[in-house]
């Protein structure tokens, strides 16, 4: 309920800003474009936008919530506890305990699936849901989907804080491997990055969109390795890691709960895919982005 009223809640918060709210949103963007004189200039120089924009989406999202920080663990505590339902029927029907790093295993996943699955379900509405802005104010409007996907950045800190307090406890990814993990959460950021960027163009244009995220969403988590390890599917491995996020998942799992380093070739793939692919969705939604005003 939460997330499908989000966007929602952007329109009415927006609606509801202060005079001075509004003015400091203008007054982010620079006077050129204010005028109408409209240069291809990237996101950096829009950055204290951007910032705003993001710590309003966070502002959004706990504002009069009771349960605060707990939001963001509440999703991956769902995630592992469908996967542990899900081993528990395996166990039951093969006869073999549960292991203690298959449970892991499946939290190490759980936390960036849920950062992915919600900067996505966000990003595919940051257009619609900030038409007064993309009206009214010309900026770059990449930043939109930007802002939306690091809003959710906020969230997976806090979870992925907590994740390591629990493995620290069990002595489990204290090992050199862990180099690795920065590299594949960048792999990861880009790849969502690109995904909410075509989406939101795309949602703009077609507003049925939103609602083949939100199916994909839901049901992509089995067709994705996260309460299962991809080695466990034989032969039939490959095709789950032909998901990107699912290659960037197992590679996380290598290297932190496996002590063993990330699979070169589907490390390669899933870096082809992040940086080609948000390359293409950013030079996408560049091409469209003249046409937004009008069409939302």
């Amino acid at each position: 309920m939460r997330l499908a009223t989000a966007g929602t809640e952007e329109r009415a918060e927006y609606s509801n800003m202060s005079a001075t709210t509004q003015t400091s949103l203008a007054a982010a963007v620079r006077p050129e474009a204010q005028s109408g004189v409209r240069k291809q200039e990237g996101v950096l120089q829009y950055k204290d936008l951007l910032l705003m924009l993001i710590w309003r989406d966070i502002k959004i999202r706990y504002k009069q919530s009771i349960m605060g920080f707990f939001w963001a663990i509440l999703m991956p505590i769902l995630i592992i506890g469908s996967g542990l339902i899900v081993m528990l029927a395996v166990s039951t029907l093969s006869g073999r305990p549960i292991n203690k790093l298959d449970v892991l295993s499946v939290a190490i996943k759980a936390v960036p699936w849920a950062f992915c699955v919600a900067a996505i379900r966000f990003g595919t509405n940051s257009l619609v849901s900030n038409k007064e802005l993309v009206t009214k104010i010309y900026f770059p409007r990449e930043i939109l989907p930007i802002a939306a996907v690091f809003a959710n950045l906020f969230d997976f800190a806090v979870a992925g804080a907590v994740l390591t307090v629990i493995l620290g406890i069990l002595r489990v990814g204290a090992n050199w491997q862990i180099l690795w993990v920065p590299l594949l959460l960048l792999l990861m950021i880009l790849l969502t990055v690109g995904c909410a960027l075509f989406l939101a163009c795309a949602n703009l244009f077609f507003r049925d969109v939103k609602y083949l995220v939100e199916v994909f969403l839901t049901y992509g988590i089995f067709f994705t390795p996260v309460f299962y390890s991809a080695s466990k599917l034989g032969k039939w491995g490959p095709i789950v890691l032909l998901n990107p996020i699912g290659s960037i998942l197992e590679c996380l799992n290598n290297v932190i709960i496996l002590g063993r380093p990330p699979q070169l070739p589907w490390l390669i793939y899933s870096a082809v895919w992040a940086l080609c692919g948000s390359l293409l969705a950013w030079k996408i939604f560049r091409r469209a982005e003249s046409a937004f005003a009008e069409s939302i």
